[in-house]
């Protein structure tokens, strides 16, 4: 039981990470002209995943994350199609989910050679950026007007070669973590639940009331 709501937290606490830097540091890197949905996906969304699967290696945990990330995206002031962004988030987290589990599962041995590390950076990243920004242009001209087939396969060949480039931040990303993980940090629970939850209430205090002031 303790060990469940250690999760539950950490759930919490990745999940709100990941909303709160998509609508703020996305939107940032949007203003600036910059490939948002690429650095967000390659670098924010694969550290977030990647490190809490290593904290608590159980089934489940990143498509909760993805949950908890897409709940607070909806809420995001500054886009158009926040039911949009929010599931294809969701997405995200389900997609990693089920390449960890296929790829890697318990057998964390598998990835201490550096060739497995590159492959699975690589393989992760772009496969969540390219399906989530699929689901994102179906979804998108469903909800708001009329889906159309043709649209989407125009638009194909330029997010498979935009995958490319989330391939390569990903291959930065899980090294990252992985040094990280090499400093052994264990908090105490009247430590871990106040910092967890703290920060998650903070990441859904500021976005929920940008959204009340903005909308």
């Amino acid at each position: 039981m303790k060990n469940n709501l250690r999760i539950i937290a950490l759930i919490i606490f990745f999940g709100s990470l990941w909303g709160f830097s998509e609508i703020f540091i996305g939107t940032f890197l949007a203003d600036q002209e910059l490939p948002y949905g690429i650095i967000m996906t390659g670098f924010f969304a694969m550290i977030f995943l990647t490190m809490s699967r290593i904290i608590y290696n159980q089934k489940g945990i990143q498509f909760g994350i993805g949950i908890i990330a897409g709940a607070l995206k909806y809420f995001n002031p500054f886009v158009g199609c926040n039911v949009c962004s929010a599931i294809a988030i969701m997405a995200e987290g389900l997609i990693f989910e089920l390449i960890w589990n296929y790829f890697i599962n318990y057998d964390f041995s598998r990835l201490e050679s550096l060739k497995i590390k590159i492959s699975f950076g690589i393989f992760a990243s772009y496969t969540i950026y390219v399906l989530g920004y699929i689901i994102t242009q179906i979804l998108t001209p469903i909800i708001y007007s009329n889906f159309y087939i043709g649209n989407l396969i125009s638009f194909i060949p330029q997010i498979l070669s935009k995958g490319l480039f989330a391939g390569f931040l990903g291959i930065i990303s899980i090294n990252i973590v992985f040094y990280l993980s090499n400093f052994k940090l264990s908090l105490k629970d009247k430590i871990y639940y106040p910092t967890t939850v703290g920060v998650s209430s903070i990441c859904w205090i500021i976005v929920l009331t940008n959204w009340y002031f903005f909308i």
